[in-house]
């Protein structure tokens, strides 16, 4: 394992934390840097790459956990004093949870094939950042005048799973799962703050599940030689999603999605103009 391999690992990894869980498609970020500049199936073979996307994927939802950590406690009755997660009343419960995931988990289920086949490629990417974008500005600028929830705990079920229909629009690459959910959220009469942080919620179990069941099958590529490889990349992933995700969340309710939706834009052309 040379130092420019373990350089890559870095820079994957900060990529991953610094672009998963913002709204600005990591997909399309990791074209630029992996597919077209770093080029790590150049560097290993195609396996071990995918399996390291997964493993720095990992590293991104663990940062979630942490920031979320005590809310999670409390969803599953394990915060000392907190009431049962089931018990109805104005606040997040696992049901919330459940009813957003199911949408897009059947829908990828049912179409996980076809996606993998014939959506993943920079044109789609493009027209997904491009698309993604303009749903943002739309939130922004179509939300309701007067917000219905301004915490997370103030979510409805239904709005829980007309979000959850939002999600299923991000399994097109490039679309932003954050994106996807935050601008759903907000044109349904949420604060960005609470839809953001029920994007992050939401996010952790399918991720992680998707990450598990990826992992179990690609197993046998984790050996010695590429296990530095590895590490660092899963800690250089970490340690930028926490350090994006506070940041995000300090600011969302302030600076809104337009500014994302003009950046998605940019790296669009970027990619369109100077790699196409």
């Amino acid at each position: 394992m040379n130092l420019w391999e373990l350089f890559v690992a870095f820079i994957l990894g900060l990529v991953e934390g610094a672009t998963e869980f913002a709204p600005v498609s990591s997909t399309g970020h990791m074209i630029i840097v992996d597919d077209i500049l770093l080029k790590s199936k150049e560097l290993f073979s195609e396996p071990v790459a995918n399996t390291f996307k997964v493993v720095i994927q990992l590293g991104s939802i663990l940062a979630v956990v942490v920031v979320f950590k005590d809310r999670i406690l409390n969803l599953l009755g394990l915060q000392k004093g907190s009431r049962s997660a089931y018990r109805s009343g104005p606040r997040l419960t696992l049901v919330h949870i459940f009813i957003g995931l199911v949408p897009a988990a059947a829908l990828g289920f049912l179409f996980e094939d076809y996606i993998d086949e014939h959506l993943f490629s920079i044109n789609t990417v493009l027209i997904g950042l491009v698309a993604g974008a303009f749903l943002m500005l739309a939130a922004d600028w179509l939300a309701p005048g007067r917000v219905k929830a301004e915490t997370v705990d103030d979510i409805t079920y239904k709005q829980a799973f007309l979000i959850g229909l939002f999600q299923c629009i991000a399994l097109w690459p490039g679309f932003s799962r954050s994106g996807s959910t935050i601008s759903g959220g907000v044109l349904l009469g949420m604060s960005h703050r609470a839809a953001a942080d029920f994007t992050f919620i939401m996010a952790m179990p399918i991720m992680a599940g998707a990450s598990a069941i990826s992992l179990i099958k690609n197993w046998e590529y984790f050996s010695i030689d590429v296990l530095p490889f590895f590490i660092v990349g899963f800690i250089s992933a970490f340690v930028f999603a926490l350090l994006s995700i506070r940041f995000f969340l300090e600011l969302i309710n302030r600076i809104k999605l337009t500014p994302f939706a003009i950046y998605r834009i940019v790296i669009a052309a970027v990619i369109y103009f100077v790699f196409l």
